[in-house]
């Protein structure tokens, strides 16, 4: 059957009761560098699983959904035009130079940067912001 559009659901395999919190993990950086090689991208509807009995829900919906956003950005910066190229020309050479290289770059610095612009806190920031959270927010239901 022909299927327009892909619904994907990430989440991390349970490994005790309730972790399913996605990670910024080699099986995620796996899956988002698919979307993005096969340029599926466009037409998948990626759904994120945040489920963790052990951490507030806001702490993991903020750490899930930041986990696929870098697993996405590291995706998104690969050569990707040169590594089709490359493997197009049976250049394989120069398809693992270029895979290795990806591996080096600064992602994390445009991270930093995409977080500034959307004026979200950055790595660090983040736990401040979920720990002002539970001392305003959820403190105040108990």
């Amino acid at each position: 059957m022909f299927v327009p559009e892909l619904l994907l659901h990430v989440s991390r395999g349970v490994r005790w009761d309730s972790d399913h919190v996605v990670l910024f993990d080699d099986p995620t950086q796996a899956i988002m560098q698919e979307l993005v090689r096969c340029d599926a991208l466009p037409r998948t509807h990626i759904g994120l699983d945040f489920f963790d009995a052990s951490i507030n829900r806001i702490a993991a919906w903020a750490i899930g959904t930041r986990a696929a956003q870098k697993c996405l950005l590291l995706a998104l910066l690969e050569p990707s035009a040169k590594l089709r190229e490359a493997e197009l020309s049976g250049d394989y050479t120069a398809r693992l130079l270029l895979l290795e290289a990806a591996k080096a770059l600064p992602w994390s610095v445009i991270w930093d940067e995409f977080c500034r612009r959307n004026d979200v806190p950055g790595e660090l920031a983040l736990l401040e912001s979920i720990r002002q959270y539970e001392r305003t927010v959820l403190a105040a239901r108990s």
